[in-house]
C-alpha cells in the first residue's frame, strides 16, 4: 500500500510511504526514516476482563495467545519500532488487575532495543500516568495523542477523533479503531466473518470546512489527497463494524464519507474489490 506522491516535511523531502501488510496478520510494516517499524492497532489487553465486568460474560483469558503472536510477528519483521495505533488496552480508565498484569508481562517481554510508540485510543484512558508510575516496565514507551503524529511520510491516528493537521500532510494516513470486517455469504447462504483491511484515497468534503484544517495544502489546492489504511483489529474477540453491511454504522467521525474508493483485502491478502458491493 504506497502512495503515489511524495509530500515534503519541514526537515526536507521524505521518501514515498510504503505501507505493506503482513500476510496473515492483522499488522503492516513500514520504512521511515531508515527505522523499521511495525504497525498494529486495537491490541485490547484485558479485554475478557472487560467482558465479565462489564456484561458478566466468561470468556478464557486469552492474553498469553495475544502476547506470543505480537512478539512472534516483532521476530519475523524484526522491527526497530513497534507503533499501536491505539487501544493497547481496554479499560477507559486506569487498568485494572488483570489488565495490568498482561501489559506489565507484554512489556518485558519485548526485545530490550525495541521502541514502543502509542497512540493514545478512547479506550487508553490514563495510560501514560499509569506507565510512569509503574516500577514494573523499563522500556521507554512514547504516547501521542488520538489525533495522532507524522512519521515522515507516514500519518498515523487511532480514529475515533479527527487527526491531526500534520497527520493529512502526509502520503499515507493509518488509523485503527474501526475495526472492519466483511460478512460473507456463499450461494447455500453459509456466512461468515473475516477481518478486512479497508484502504483507498481521503476524500475532501469532510475536512474541507473544518478551521483546524484550513492550511493543508491538499485542501487548498487540486493535488492528491494521502491514500487511507484502516486496520484491521489485533485482538480477534473484539468484533467491528461490517464494512460490506448496509445499514452499518462506522465509528470513526469521518467515516465512510472520508474514504474515496474505498476497497477491502482480506488478511491473507486476497483483493475484495469495492467495499460496498462485496
Amino acid at each position: 500500500m504506497r502512495g503515489d506522491s511524495t509530500r515534503s516535511d519541514p526537515g526536507g523531502v521524505s521518501p514515498p510511504a510504503r505501507v505493506e501488510p503482513v500476510p496473515g496478520e492483522p499488522a503492516a510494516t513500514a520504512t521511515i526514516a531508515g527505522e523499521r517499524v511495525l504497525l498494529v492497532a486495537d491490541y485490547h489487553a484485558g479485554y475478557e476482563a472487560g467482558l465479565r465486568y462489564d456484561r458478566g460474560v466468561e470468556v478464557p483469558n486469552h492474553g498469553a495467545d495475544r502476547r506470543e503472536r505480537l512478539l512472534a510477528l516483532c521476530d519475523r519483521t524484526r522491527p526497530d519500532r513497534l507503533v499501536v495505533l491505539g487501544d493497547l488496552m481496554h479499560s477507559i480508565g486506569d487498568p485494572g488487575g488483570a489488565e495490568r498484569g498482561e501489559l506489565e508481562v507484554l512489556f518485558e517481554s519485548f526485545p530490550a532495543d525495541l521502541a514502543v510508540t502509542v497512540v493514545k485510543g478512547n479506550h487508553d484512558g490514563r495510560i501514560e500516568t499509569w506507565l510512569d508510575e509503574s516500577d514494573e516496565i523499563d522500556a521507554t514507551v512514547d504516547i501521542t495523542s488520538g489525533g495522532g503524529i507524522a512519521l515522515g511520510n507516514l500519518g498515523v491516528c487511532h480514529g475515533h477523533t479527527w487527526p491531526e493537521p500534520a497527520v493529512l500532510e502526509t502520503e499515507v494516513v493509518c488509523l485503527g479503531h474501526e475495526h472492519p470486517c466483511v460478512r460473507l455469504t456463499d450461494e447455500v447462504g453459509g456466512s461468515r466473518v473475516e477481518r478486512a483491511w479497508l484502504r483507498g484515497r481521503l476524500e475532501p468534503e469532510p475536512f474541507r470546512n473544518r478551521p483546524e484544517y484550513e492550511g493543508v495544502s491538499w485542501l487548498a489546492a487540486e493535488t492528491d489527497p494521502p491514500r487511507v489504511v484502516v486496520m484491521p483489529a489485533f485482538n480477534d474477540l473484539v468484533g467491528g463494524t461490517w464494512i460490506n453491511v448496509a445499514g452499518q454504522s462506522f465509528l470513526s467521525p469521518f467515516l465512510p464519507t472520508g474514504v474515496a474508493d474505498g476497497e477491502a483485502y482480506l488478511l491473507d491478502g486476497t483483493r475484495l474489490g469495492a467495499y460496498e458491493s462485496i
